[in-house]
């Protein structure tokens, strides 16, 4: 017999031990002969508890090894629960949706559509615990809610949803088979006891069902329930009040409390599985103490001094508090990689997923692959990008980024990408400079048939087709839905030009995984669940994020990243308790839409709470590891952090007992954290280099411009280095990829709408009539050129106050336009050099002379900008006097203005004379010959007006490394 002592029989291991291990001693230390351990079956919770138990096995030699099953493997067994297949997770989410859905549309003041698939997350998952924990639909029905707001009420019309889930004939999924699968067992076991012993390891109860498989255990003649973590330094009056929930579930004790209450033993009855010794039981003492439930937290004082020494309690624990999630990374990473260094095992313990991602990306610089628990997330594999890219792409026009984004992704044509790839760069450049801003099959077939490449033409007829497909998408039930989206995704993957295949959508393990996804989706999809694109790709996100990728490639056993838990069968000699921040670790509670706190309570179903307990369960076994690092960030991207609760509670007990040393060992812990960060400081030092002087080059004179337009010799003045990098490197700025309804396409429409008014010959006399003219040539403008519609309606409406204005103060002109964007050039003589311009407007003046104007859509420049460099209408004025527009021959321009369309008319003007246009000309051939001579640079910023401009050549220069203060280095180029 393997357990002499009468039941119901709980045995538990302390926080700290390596419980795979121990558990393996225990099971040999009662097996008297080999046959018996063979005899014995022992229930374990996860996977990999299972394989560091076989692990442990295997290290002690060949044995006959007692039958490893996990409790969630009984749903699986079809002599408990028939040979049907279960409904799977998503199938019945799929199924709640439908219903949702019904409901909304006939009652749509209950919710908004766009909350269909959390409603049915949300109300899936509460079907789940119902199950879990053997709450019935009545139950809940009849939960009196007169005295809860409105909320409550219309709460129960959505449950009332799962009550048809709850029937007999229903298909069961995996929460409700796995409790026919206990059911049946304890059934069976009441009518014949198993042959051999039966142990349930590692968990503690937390779910209902597995609660009831422990009770039942338990109270075999020859069965036993082997808790993880507990707490042997509980006094007894604590264990005694576990059975208040409002004020114990948060405690990590709890669940075992409630498992205890129900089996009728104390928490004296609990014996040790093996004498195995904690690796600080000091430790683990204060630990204990710490996590009492506030409401008792005045035992800090009365049990306080018999923790002894607390300097040498926490001689192994250290405290990192750093200052960003970085550094933290950064930190944690030094840390397991000391450990792999010294030889010893290292694990980081962590449910912040983006911690552990950037733990594993900084020990991959290293060379070290950690094994991670949970793998890569599906949604942000090859796969998933694409898959979720293609169904975000259906239904709708695509920007020219997310047409790119989707013809640059790697799997993309990836069947023969090198073409591909490049007739995607010449169409991102053709783009980028002349649009449109969203590319559709037509402008691909038109493009495509311009290139000299043979075959592009075929293939922009085929990536016009997937788009136009795309784009046609509109609702339909989802098999079909899903069906169209995946052979669209096909098309692109393999190419469209190819016939067959699908390239390497569904290879290695993310493609594997996709597929797996994407067969489930189709399998399930109801057949009368009609959706739109829009809420397909959303639920698509969904089915994704619930997906996890494991790489093949061999990890390093010595390194581990585990989620929080699985802190029970780590065996690791330096463990980090990573991302312990309120709102990580623990994490805050979902918000619920069902019930509040008190329904909860009243229906039987765990409190919010529940979750904080079972994590501060994992953090009380982790933290008893032989070596502990506890790591948190003062702030994430957004704001400033709040210690986890676990953290505040130690710091705080610990700075209260000074008469234990409880001051001196938290700063210890704190100065070893401050060593790890230093070694990060170093780690992350920028390696001095030089910084760049001021630039000035003076390239070949052959090689500088002979040609500019007005505007670039205003830019010649203040900042040379631009027209250097322009016009002599001929770099040319690209437009965003993203084309937007920005400024400078403001003044392209308006300019447009103005010059077309003034060309109409005649306008009305009348001045609403002249405005209503005005206002038909901007919608055409705005329909042709401008393809967003919030920005098409607040253009308009700004064209709409200022088109009346604008009208009357035309018709009132007394000048007359001579000249409406018109190009011209002006040849100086002897400088070989050409001027060249294209003012708005050039009118002639009654007593003949010229005005010239130009409109701005923003703000007009002030008197000392025209009298300092804005000399753009001077210019002009020189090349009118120079004869260099047709038609009116060289003539004065008496009068320059710029003028606001803004409803106002705000005009800033500037009276002329020749010899204020002959000293301009002068100016500017004094500027042209210094040019001209080798010995001058075009000095970066030279007499820039407003420093913080950004310009599109200041990473060129590399402003930042010296500033407008600086003396600029000429440089011979060249």
């Amino acid at each position: 017999m393997m357990f002499p002592d009468t039941g119901p029989r709980v045995l538990g291991l302390p926080p700290g031990v390596d419980f795979p291990e121990r558990l393996v001693d225990g099971l040999l230390a009662r097996a008297p002969r080999p046959e018996h351990l063979a005899r014995a079956t022992v229930f374990l919770n996860t996977a990999r508890m299972r394989r560091r138990v076989q692990e442990a096995f295997a290290a002690r030699g060949a044995l006959l090894l007692p039958r490893l099953r996990l409790i969630a493997e009984l749903a699986d067994d079809p002599v408990l629960t028939g040979m049907g297949k279960p409904m799977s997770a998503l199938g019945r989410r799929l199924e709640v949706a439908v219903l949702i859905d019904r409901l909304l549309q006939a009652e749509p003041s209950l919710a908004p559509r766009s909350a269909l698939f959390d409603l049915a997350d949300s109300l899936s998952t509460l079907m789940d615990e119902m199950r879990g924990e053997g709450v019935s639909p009545q139950k809940i029905s009849s939960l009196d809610v007169s005295g809860h707001s409105a909320h409550w009420a219309r709460a129960q019309r959505f449950m009332a949803l799962a009550a048809e889930f709850f029937e007999d004939d229903t298909r069961p999924d995996a929460e409700a088979r796995q409790r026919l699968a206990v059911q049946a067992l304890i059934a069976g076991w009441r009518a014949a006891l198993p042959e051999g012993p039966v142990i349930i390891a590692g968990s503690t109860g937390s779910r209902g069902t597995t609660a009831l498989l422990m009770q039942a255990v338990a109270r075999l003649p020859q069965g036993a329930v082997v808790l993880p973590g507990f707490d042997f330094d509980l006094p007894a009056q604590v264990w005694d009040r576990m059975d208040d929930a409002l004020t114990y579930e948060a405690h990590p004790q709890f669940r075992i409390g409630m498992l205890l209450k129900v089996l009728g033993l104390q928490a004296a009855d609990v014996q040790p599985w093996v004498a195995a010794n904690a690796p600080s039981a000091a430790r683990n003492r204060l630990i204990s103490l710490s996590l009492r439930p506030a409401p008792v937290t005045d035992q800090w004082i009365s049990e306080g001094a018999a923790l002894g020494d607390l300097v040498q309690a926490t001689k192994d624990l250290t405290l990192v508090e750093a200052a960003s999630p970085r550094q933290e990374a950064m930190a944690v990473a030094l840390v397991l990689r000391g450990a792999v260094e010294a030889g010893q095992r290292a694990c980081l313990i962590s449910p912040d997923r983006d911690l552990t991602r950037r733990v594993a990306a900084t020990l991959d610089r290293w060379g070290i692959r950690p094994d991670d628990s949970a793998g890569q997330p599906l949604q942000q594999s090859a796969p998933g990008r694409l898959l979720r890219m293609t169904a975000n792409a259906m239904g709708r026009a695509l920007s020219t980024d997310q047409v790119l984004a989707l013809l640059k992704h790697p799997l993309t044509h990836s069947g023969e990408r090198g073409e591909h790839l490049r007739l995607t760069r010449n169409m991102e450049l053709h783009l980028r400079r002349h649009g449109p801003a969203f590319p559709e099959s037509g402008f691909l077939r038109a493009w495509s048939a311009m290139q000299p490449d043979t075959g592009a033409a075929d293939w922009g007829i085929a990536i016009g087709k997937v788009l136009e497909a795309l784009a046609g998408i509109q609702a339909m039930p989802l098999p079909q839905m899903v069906q169209r989206h995946r052979a669209l995704t096909e098309v692109l993957a393999r190419g469209p030009l190819v016939q067959e295949g699908s390239g390497g959508l569904w290879e290695k393990e993310p493609g594997a995984e996709a597929r797996a996804a994407m067969d489930e989706l189709q399998e399930e999809a109801p057949a009368g669940f009609v959706l739109s694109p829009v809420d397909y790709a959303q639920m698509l996100g969904r089915v994704m994020a619930r997906r996890e990728v494991r790489s093949a490639v061999t990890p390093d056993k010595r390194v581990e990243i585990l989620g929080s838990q699985e802190a029970r069968i780590q065996g690791a000699d330096v463990v980090v308790l990573g991302g312990l921040n309120e709102g990580s670790w623990p994490e805050t509670p979902a918000a619920d839409p069902w019930l509040n706190r008190r329904l909860r309570r009243d229906a039987g179903l765990l409190l919010p709470e529940r979750k904080a307990g079972l994590a501060a369960h994992d953090y009380q076994m982790a933290v008893a590891a032989p070596r502990v690092v506890l790591t948190r960030a003062h702030r994430n991207a957004e704001a400033e952090t709040v210690p986890s609760r676990w953290v505040n509670r130690l710091t705080n007990l610990m700075a209260g007992l000074p008469a234990n040393g409880g001051d001196v060992a938290l700063k210890a812990m704190r100065a070893r954290g401050t060593d790890i960060l230093d070694q990060v400081a170093l780690l992350e030092a920028a390696v001095p280099l030089p910084t760049a002087a001021r630039p000035s080059p003076r390239p070949p004179i052959a090689a500088r411009p002979k040609r500019l337009s007005i505007t670039a010799i205003e830019t010649l003045v203040t900042d040379p280095y631009a027209i250097y990098a322009r016009h002599v490197l001929r770099l040319n700025a690209l437009n965003p990829l993203r084309p937007e309804a920005d400024f400078r396409l403001r003044g392209e429409m308006v300019h447009e709408v103005l010059e077309t008014f003034l060309r109409h010959d005649p306008l009305p006399p009348d001045p609403e009539d002249a405005a209503e003219l005005l206002m038909q040539i901007t919608d055409r403008v705005l329909q042709e050129n401008v393809p967003w519609p919030v920005a098409r309606a607040e253009w308009r409406g700004r064209m709409q106050r200022i088109a009346l204005p604008f009208a009357s103060a035309t018709l009132r002109r007394d000048s007359v336009p001579v000249v409406l964007e018109e190009k011209a050039a002006l040849v100086l003589d002897g400088l070989d050099f050409t001027l060249t311009g294209k003012p708005d407007r050039i009118d002639m003046l009654p007593d003949g002379t010229l005005q010239v104007i130009d409109y701005k859509a923003g703000s007009v420049p002030s008197k000392a900008d025209m009298q300092t460099h804005r000399k753009q209408l001077h210019l002009a004025a020189v090349m009118a006097l120079e004869g260099a527009f047709q038609g009116i021959g060289p003539r004065v321009a008496s009068r320059i203005a710029y003028q606001s369309m803004a409803p106002d008319l705000k005009t800033e003007e500037a009276d002329l004379t020749e010899n204020d246009i002959r000293q301009t000309l002068d100016e500017l051939r004094q500027l042209i010959a210094a040019y001209q001579d080798r010995a001058k640079g075009f000095t970066a910023r030279r007499a820039a007006m407003k420093e913080k401009r950004t310009g599109d050549y200041d990473h060129l220069s590399r402003l930042g490394e010296w500033t407008i203060a600086a003396p600029a280095s000429p440089e011979d180029v060249g």
